[in-house]
């Protein structure tokens, strides 16, 4: 019997990947953990691709998990290859304005990935004003209206830093329409 997830194999094969990698770092006693974004170091460059797949511990992950199936399922709904091309822009444009602009510290989480999607799918009913993009739009900012409290300087430990760069990235994203480009196959 082969497991098949369709449309949404990007967001579970991304949740797969998230914590298969902190189950590793769990059990090799926090190895991975140097591979953080660290803010204006040149070996902190590394974490622009890690963080996002970087925990500090299950409840962070935990919390990160929800947003990523929820938002990341629905930007599936348009496509695997718009799941990839935002989820891309988000992690690269995202990270490295963190890396550039966040206080010094090790940075990390999958929580400027959910800042992302949220701004993404927010400004793609803005940008594209197809009935379908606002209602999304909609949906989302309601539902996910209380995110916008964690792109504020208001909690010692957390990255608003990588929450509000991951926020605007996604928002650039469909600004910049990467999704536009259809799937030759799915």
């Amino acid at each position: 019997m082969t497991l098949t997830f369709g449309p949404f194999r990007p967001i579970v094969t991304l949740l797969v990947a998230v914590w298969v990698i902190h189950l590793v770092n769990l059990l090799t006693g926090g190895l991975l953990m140097p591979l953080g974004l660290e803010p204006r170091i040149l070996r902190g460059l590394d974490g622009v691709l890690a963080a996002p797949f970087l925990h500090a511990n299950f409840s962070h992950l935990l919390s990160n998990t929800a947003g990523l199936a929820v938002l990341g399922v629905l930007i599936c709904l348009q496509s695997r290859r718009a799941f990839w091309r935002v989820t891309a822009c988000i992690i690269l444009v995202g990270g490295a304005a963190t890396w550039l602009l966040a206080r010094s510290g090790l940075h990390v989480g999958a929580s400027g990935l959910v800042f992302g999607y949220f701004g993404y799918l927010v400004m793609r009913g803005w940008v594209e004003r197809t009935p379908a993009a606002v209602m999304v739009a909609l949906l989302v900012a309601i539902t996910y209206s209380g995110l916008l409290y964690g792109i504020l300087p208001s909690q010692k430990g957390i990255s608003w830093e990588g929450h509000l760069c991951g926020f605007l990235a996604g928002m650039l994203a469909a600004r910049w329409r990467v999704h536009l480009t259809p799937d030759k196959a799915v």
